[in-house]
C-alpha cells in the first residue's frame, strides 16, 4: 500500500491558507457518488500491458467504500477506459507509447476484451452506474457523459478511487472539481506506479482542487451524512 501521510509542511501551508485542513467537512450522502476509475483487468492483472501492482492492494478499500456509499443512499459509478479503434486515440498511441506496447494497450482497453472487463475482485451491485470513457479524464466533456448522468441524479459530491492516481484519477478529479462537484480523492483507495507519483498527486489536489481523505474518514463522513438525512426524514 502506498504511504498516505501528507508532509507536515504541506499540511501547515494548507491550514495557513484555508484556516483548516479539509475543504469539505461533511457530505450529503444521497447526493454523493463513488467514482471507481479503471479498475479493469488491463490495469490490475499480473503481466497486463498497463499493470499497476498497487491497484490490487486497494481493492478491499474500494469495495468497502462502495458498500458504504450504497448503504448511505449514494451512487456507485464504475468507469472503464474504452477505446475501440486506433484512430480514436491516435495522438497517444502514435506519439507517447512505443508501437508494440501501444498495440497491447489498445487490445486491452477494447470493449468486449478480457482486459476491458472489471477486475474480478471488484464488487459491483444492482443499481450501480457504468460509464465508458475514451480519455484519461472521465469528466472531460468529450470523454464521457458522466457529469450529465450524475447531475441528473442530483449528485453534488464525488469520491474518486481507482488507478492510476496521477493519471486517470487525478485528471478525472480535477475536471470534476472544475465542474463544481465537491470532489474527494481517497488516499488509500487510489493506486499509482510509485509512492512519489501517488503522494505528489494527493498533495497537489488537496492544496488546490478539493479534499483528500482516507477510506475510514470517508466512510465516517458518509455514515454521518446518512444519519443526518434520517433525522430530517
Amino acid at each position: 500500500m502506498h504511504p498516505t501521510q501528507l508532509p507536515a509542511h504541506v499540511i501547515d501551508r494548507i491550514v495557513f491558507r484555508r484556516g483548516r485542513l479539509h475543504g469539505f467537512e461533511h457530505v450529503e450522502a444521497k447526493k454523493t457518488a463513488l467514482v471507481v476509475v479503471d479498475m479493469q483487468n488491463v490495469f490490475c492483472a499480473e503481466g497486463a500491458p498497463v499493470e499497476v501492482p498497487a491497484a490490487r492492494e486497494i481493492v478491499p478499500n474500494v469495495n468497502r467504500l462502495a458498500r458504504a456509499t450504497r448503504a448511505a443512499g449514494g451512487l456507485v459509478a464504475w468507469v472503464q477506459m474504452s477505446i475501440a479503434r486506433h484512430e480514436d486515440w491516435a495522438l497517444v498511441l502514435d506519439n507517447l507509447i512505443a508501437p508494440a506496447l501501444g498495440a497491447r494497450v489498445l487490445a486491452g482497453v477494447a470493449p468486449g476484451s478480457e482486459g476491458h472487463a472489471l477486475w474480478p475482485a471488484m464488487e459491483p451491485a444492482e443499481g450501480d452506474l457504468y460509464v465508458a470513457k475514451n480519455r484519461f479524464s472521465a469528466f472531460l466533456p468529450s470523454s464521457s457523459d458522466i457529469a450529465q448522468q450524475l447531475r441528473a441524479r442530483g449528485i453534488e459530491y464525488v469520491i474518486i478511487t481507482g488507478t492510476l492516481t496521477n493519471v486517470c484519477c487525478e485528471s478525472s478529479a480535477r475536471d470534476a472539481a472544475m465542474q463544481d462537484f465537491k470532489t474527494f480523492m481517497i488516499s488509500d483507495a487510489n493506486a499509482a506506479l510509485t509512492d512519489e507519483d501517488h503522494l505528489q498527486t494527493l498533495t497537489n489536489f488537496i492544496r488546490t482542487f478539493g479534499d483528500v481523505r482516507s477510506t475510514d474518514e470517508m466512510i465516517a463522513l458518509l455514515d454521518a451524512g446518512a444519519e443526518q438525512q434520517a433525522r430530517r426524514a
